[in-house]
């Protein structure tokens, strides 16, 4: 059984989803896992994970207009304030759609779907440096 983990650096450009299953497959490949488990895990409270269509565009666009109207940035609902209008919307929102993802590996590759890839989804309004760490266990 063979383990790697490493931390993924993630620059963000405000609100919206970041696109990042090229670097985690590269850093995949370079493992010599060939069969087991990669874990994504988001290091942060207002930031999350999930697992999207990457070929259309107009997805993530329509993802994140649903989470604004899902979760208003009103501070008249919230009593976490402190950090401006944007933050405790952005808590919720990383509780709905969560910080760690599972992904089979075979043949040294994520097994992933057609259209799917991977993407940080950033819910502050201002750019930030984001950590995803990444570990594979496997053979």
């Amino acid at each position: 059984m063979k383990q790697s983990i490493t931390t993924l650096d993630v620059q963000t450009h405000g609100q919206g989803l970041v696109e990042i299953t090229q670097p985690v497959a590269r850093w995949l490949a370079g493992q010599g896992v060939a069969t087991g488990l990669l874990t994504v895990f988001c290091r942060h409270t207002s930031a999350s994970l999930t697992i999207q269509e990457n070929a259309d565009p107009d997805v993530r666009t329509d993802l994140a207009r649903f989470f604004k109207r899902l979760v208003p940035e009103d501070p008249a609902l919230y009593e976490h304030t402190m950090e401006g209008p944007d933050d405790m919307p952005a808590h919720i929102r990383s509780a709905l759609t969560g910080v760690q993802l599972s992904i089979p590996v075979d043949g040294g590759r994520m097994v992933l779907g057609t259209w799917q890839g991977l993407y940080l989804f950033e819910h502050r309004s201002r750019p930030h440096a984001r950590q995803v760490v990444l570990h594979v266990i496997g053979e």
